[in-house]
């Protein structure tokens, strides 16, 4: 059991895209699924799928700091909730209990595609199933965006052109705070100072600093691609004749 939180796991290392991995996305898949089906259910009984959902958001985090602080891991370059989605384990619980528009926003577009990545090629290291790790990193991206959706698909909210536009320009003021507080601290959080440690999408972008321009385009990309759907049927709309 002890193994099971080791720093030094003995056991096998995470495997991308093997069994244990398609395992854990088809269970969020399903997960996903079955919350679609609260679409038609009462008030409370949708706020307690949501607090559920937050109190796991909340735990699953504050289990990885305690894992970290009793493996000697734990260091201000590191921890602090700076990366996007750490940022979004709070944001998505906050969202999921008090239904804030604004929180929704950035919700929407930026806990969607940044887990969804995360989800893809998951930062768990060499830390396998059934190592904490596995679990604690895929339950934390696959609950950010399991938030955004449910808030999407059952509670009904929606983007909008103004809030695609806000989430742009926040993002990039964000980006700039978070460069001057490496700076300070030495860190990299955002990677924006280096590349990640592990594999992931931001290997094929080119160097520093111009990777950074790439993610930047991408994610504005991933926007305009989440907000489509909504643009779409609001044209479809706008379009359909007035009936007499």
């Amino acid at each position: 059991m002890a193994q099971l939180f080791a720093l030094d796991y003995g056991g096998p290392a995470f495997r991308l895209f093997g069994p244990a991995h398609l395992t854990a996305l088809a269970c969020l898949l399903a997960l996903n699924l079955g919350l679609l089906r609260m679409r038609g259910a009462s008030a409370p009984a949708r706020m307690l799928a949501r607090r559920a959902l937050a109190f796991a958001l909340v735990a699953n985090e504050l289990a990885y700091h305690v894992w970290s602080v009793r493996t000697g891991t734990w260091t201000l370059q590191t921890m602090l909730p700076f990366h996007l989605c750490s940022v979004f384990v709070w944001l998505s619980a906050y969202l999921l209990l008090t239904g804030s528009p604004k929180v929704y926003e950035f919700a929407y577009f930026l806990g969607i595609a940044g887990p969804l990545q995360a989800l893809v090629t998951p930062d768990a290291g060499l830390y396998g199933f059934p190592h904490f790790r596995f679990f604690q990193t895929l339950i934390a991206h696959g609950l950010i965006l399991t938030a955004a959706v449910f808030m999407t698909a059952v509670e009904g909210y929606r983007p909008t052109r103004r809030s695609l536009v806000r989430v742009v320009a926040g993002m990039n003021v964000y980006i700039l705070a978070v460069g001057a507080i490496n700076a300070g601290l030495g860190s990299n959080y955002l990677f924006i100072m280096h590349k990640p440690e592990t594999a992931s999408l931001v290997d094929v972008l080119g160097p520093w600093p111009w990777y950074i321009l790439a993610m930047e385009v991408i994610g504005f990309v991933n926007c305009l691609v989440l907000f489509a759907p909504f643009e779409w049927a609001d044209r479809r709309r706008r379009r359909a004749p007035v009936a007499a």
